[in-house]
């Protein structure tokens, strides 16, 4: 049976997340207990490495199996949420892209499993939400006192592999859903054009989707090397 993104939020048309504490926050939550931890028919990232590893000789082949697979969903999910055009946009819009958020969690905590990281240790948790805000990762780190990217030769892991303050992941993670209640907001005016037309917003919302998403898994190989080959 075909597994889908769980129906995490529906929001209406004034309903715009505002990057406040609590809004963060709640984000944050959502996706490490649905992206990595899992929820109900939606496997956590554990078991998706898992089913990945005992299907490929290699680990390398696993990883790509797994962007593999979660770029296809990703990109059934911008279909599906984008194929009823402007009379269903108010719901699907804000869905599509928490949808796409979890996925892009879950694959790139997948991959760090992959390449011998837990996605149990609070670190490692951290680590996996900031490589879904890119080039923002690095005011991020500057925003809680931590060494910036470019130090640690973009691995983000890096600079995970000690234990840190339960209250600086705490303000790590809080400056990612600060940056992705913005995007939330942005990738929705970006994407409304094409989007309010039947069927057509299905297949942009699919290609554009797709094309995001793997950029978010490169990111995540660069992030997090096997064990052994951080420095």
């Amino acid at each position: 049976m075909a597994e889908r993104t769980p129906d995490l939020e529906k929001t209406s048309a004034d309903a715009t997340p505002v990057p406040d504490d609590s809004r963060a926050s709640q984000l944050v939550q959502r996706l490490l207990a649905v992206g990595i931890d899992g929820k109900g028919p939606f496997d956590s990232a554990a078991e998706v490495a898992r089913a990945a590893r005992a299907e490929h000789p290699t680990t390398e082949s696993a990883v790509h199996a797994v962007v593999r697979s979660q770029t296809r969903l990703a990109a059934a999910n911008g279909f599906a949420t984008g194929v009823g055009g402007l009379l269903t946009l108010a719901v699907s819009l804000p869905a599509n892209v928490l949808g796409f958020y979890v996925l892009a969690t879950r694959t790139v905590a997948a991959v760090a499993e992959l390449r011998g990281y837990d996605s149990t240790r609070p670190e490692v948790r951290s680590a996996v939400l900031l490589t879904l805000v890119g080039t923002d990762a690095t005011d991020v780190l500057k925003s809680v006192g931590l060494p910036s990217l470019p130090s640690v030769r973009g691995h983000v892991a890096k600079l995970f592999t000690k234990r840190l303050p339960p209250s600086v992941l705490m303000l790590v993670n809080k400056g990612v859903g600060f940056r992705l209640l913005a995007r939330f907001g942005a990738t929705g005016l970006l994407r409304l054009p094409t989007r309010s037309l039947p069927l057509v917003g299905g297949v942009v919302g699919a290609g554009m989707d797709a094309m995001t998403f793997r950029r978010i898994a490169k990111q995540a190989e660069v992030a997090f090397p096997p064990r052994g080959a951080e420095d």
